[in-house]
């Protein structure tokens, strides 16, 4: 089986070219280009950074990607869903706020922003996943769905979960809804916070399976009807009902990996990322801690997952750099992201999205 192709480009500059020239040409030469985008809906899935947070890539990467879609006569946008936890990124409205206030607005990377799974979180499309070990059918952010070709513009970083967040984890976690997010989080079904909860009757509303009951004011999910489906995540205004999160970290894993098959299968996609400003922690975070390597370089493939271990292995070559939390770790695993966090496997994500087709780990590296 012949490898897959990851081109390579490193962080240096002449006075002739800039980084986000320099982006634009590793893609070309990756072969974005065999990509019919005449008039079709492009999407660019990106994290826009939990505001506090200064790790998240810069807005100028998607401006150059954006660029280059338009040039070939597709239509870009840039997307993410909402997330699961309280922050600044739970609603499209707070969403898309952070994302101005980290510099991704339209006059700034040349498309428009759009959440893909709407106000709330709730608008998604259930696509089924047949060959799911865990998931027979994935809920997917909307607007991802209904774009014609997939685009995953990745920050490649440490992750306390998934042992880092590069493509597979951009695209499988990123691309769900709030419900799909904790669908993948979760092994049980969600409760009610009592002592947040007001008795508005929010989520009684949504429950199309009746398993929410209102008493003394304080709701309550009757677990024996509930379906699991989230919605009611989505719809509390006051955070008071929460996913159980006690799902293995290998199975989040798995799950991710049959997520990102449902975004992916049936379109064209291609992947990016850059093995910049390596935070442990993801981008999430309202904060985050020094990077634990320098900077390496700029990645683009056809295939995620030879994308994913290019760069796990581009940052294991690296020396740590004093003073991070990568310095202070015991280095017993001969593996960085497991060095910072040992619950953690990130191979098996690489696994099970292999038997899923979405590629191989096997890859050739090609510099320019």
């Amino acid at each position: 089986m012949e490898k897959s192709k990851v081109y390579f480009t490193n962080m240096r500059t002449k006075f002739n070219e800039s980084l986000p020239m320099k982006l634009q040409r590793l893609i070309k030469k990756a072969g974005i280009g065999d990509i019919d985008f005449e008039k079709k809906y492009a999407a660019i899935k990106i994290h826009f950074g939990e505001p506090g947070n200064l790790a998240f890539l810069r807005p100028n990467y998607s401006r150059a990607v954006a660029d280059v879609v338009k040039s070939l006569g597709g239509r870009p946008f840039l997307t993410d869903c909402n997330t699961l936890y309280v922050g600044g990124r739970k609603n499209a409205l707070d969403h898309i706020d952070a994302a101005y206030q980290n510099g991704f607005t339209p006059y700034a990377t040349g498309c428009h922003v759009i959440i893909a799974d709407g106000l709330k979180g709730t608008d998604e499309a259930l696509v089924p996943v047949e060959d799911g070990t865990y998931v027979k059918e994935a809920k997917i952010g909307q607007a991802i769905m209904d774009a014609d070709i997939f685009i995953s513009l990745n920050h490649f970083k440490g992750h306390e979960a998934t042992g880092f967040g590069g493509a597979l984890k951009n695209i499988g976690m990123g691309c769900g809804s709030r419900a799909g997010k904790m669908e993948m989080h979760s092994a049980g079904k969600p409760f009610v916070h009592t002592e947040k909860c007001v008795g508005c009757g929010m989520c009684k509303k949504m429950c199309a399976h009746d398993a929410i009951t209102i008493e003394q004011k304080k709701a309550s999910i009757d677990q024996n009807k509930c379906a699991g489906c989230g919605r009611c995540i989505g719809v509390c205004p006051h955070d008071a009902v929460k996913p159980s999160s006690d799902e293995s970290n290998d199975i989040l894993n798995c799950k991710m990996a049959e997520y990102s098959a449902a975004v992916l299968r049936g379109r064209p996609h291609f992947h990016i990322s850059l093995v910049i400003d390596v935070s442990p922690y993801c981008d999430c975070h309202a904060e985050n801690d020094a990077a634990i390597v320098p900077d390496i370089g700029m990645f683009a493939s056809f295939d995620p997952i030879a994308l994913d271990v290019a760069c796990a292995d581009a940052v294991n070559a690296q020396e740590p750099l004093r003073g991070s939390r990568l310095d202070e770790s015991a280095h017993i695993h001969h593996d960085h992201f497991t060095d910072i966090h040992p619950s953690t496997n990130w191979k098996s994500c690489i696994e099970h999205a292999e038997k899923l087709g979405l590629g191989s780990h096997e890859y050739e590296l090609i510099e320019i």
